[in-house]
């Protein structure tokens, strides 16, 4: 038995549920809005935060709430829920069916729960702190590549990246020269959980928020592997940047970013 048990059955149900609804929903035609000049927003975000939310209140009404979509309410326990209700929404706009949903609980503090949800292929990602990660049950591990040169890497790229010199796009020119290959799927929430199930080898990306990281930074580390901030730093939700890897590459891909003196991405 966990401490956790009722929060993980209740969690994992209302993630599943707005991952289902997201997916019924996928090709539809809808209008969607813009946060910044290319940051879209759908009403299927917003539909998405609120099946998860309102579950999440109805069963623990004590608890606080940080939402992708303006939502940051404090609770009266410790414990707090950090939502992206579908990440990947410019993929989700464009009927490209690469999207998740995250979600994780924090308890003074300390992340403890969190789930990676991909509809389309039916992949539920769970993981707790002290217990493992599993994908629809079953025990994942890091994967054991051990040289830059044959590692599967992923990224992805700030919303603002035509306004800022810091894009990422130097970080990007000099891992593809290093690596097997780099990929750019969309959703930060599913590179974090291919990095923890090995089928990706390691991934960075700069200026994400908390609700991008949560889930996938707790399975990465409950599945082998280490996240840091990007100049190796201990990682924290409040760092501007994040690096997942399967331990074995770390050290090379923190070298990598080190090499980053003008405009690509900045450490944090």
């Amino acid at each position: 038995m966990s401490p956790y048990d009722e929060f993980s059955r209740v969690g994992e149900a209302a993630v599943r549920e707005a991952g289902l609804y997201l997916r019924a929903n996928l090709g539809r035609a809808a209008e969607a809005s813009y946060k910044g000049e290319v940051d879209l927003v759908t009403p299927f975000d917003l539909g998405a935060q609120e099946i998860v939310v309102g579950r999440l209140s109805a069963a623990f009404p004590g608890h606080g709430f940080l939402a992708e979509e303006g939502l940051e309410r404090p609770g009266s326990s410790d414990c707090r829920w950090i939502i992206d209700p579908l990440d990947g929404t410019t993929n989700y706009a464009h009927a490209f069916p690469v999207f998740s949903v995250s979600a994780a609980l924090e308890c003074a503090g300390r992340t403890v729960l969190g789930w990676v949800f991909d509809p389309m292929r039916d992949e539920m990602f769970r993981a707790e702190a002290g217990r493992g990660a599993r994908l629809n049950g079953v025990p994942v591990r890091v994967s054991a590549t051990a040289e830059l040169g044959r590692s599967l890497l992923a990224t992805g790229f700030p919303y603002d990246l035509r306004a800022r010199a810091d894009n990422n796009l130097g970080h990007w020119g000099r891992f593809i020269l290093r690596a097997q290959a780099v990929r750019r799927c969309g959703s930060a929430a599913i590179d974090l959980a291919y990095v923890a199930c090995g089928r990706f080898d390691g991934f960075w990306e700069i200026r994400l928020k908390p609700w991008d990281m949560a889930a996938g930074a707790l399975l990465v580390a409950e599945a082998g592997g280490r996240v840091s901030r990007l100049d190796g730093g201990a990682f924290g939700l409040d760092a501007p940047g994040v690096v997942a890897t399967n331990g074995l590459l770390h050290a090379a891909m923190l070298e990598v970013l080190a090499l980053d003196a003008g405009p690509g991405g900045a450490h944090g």
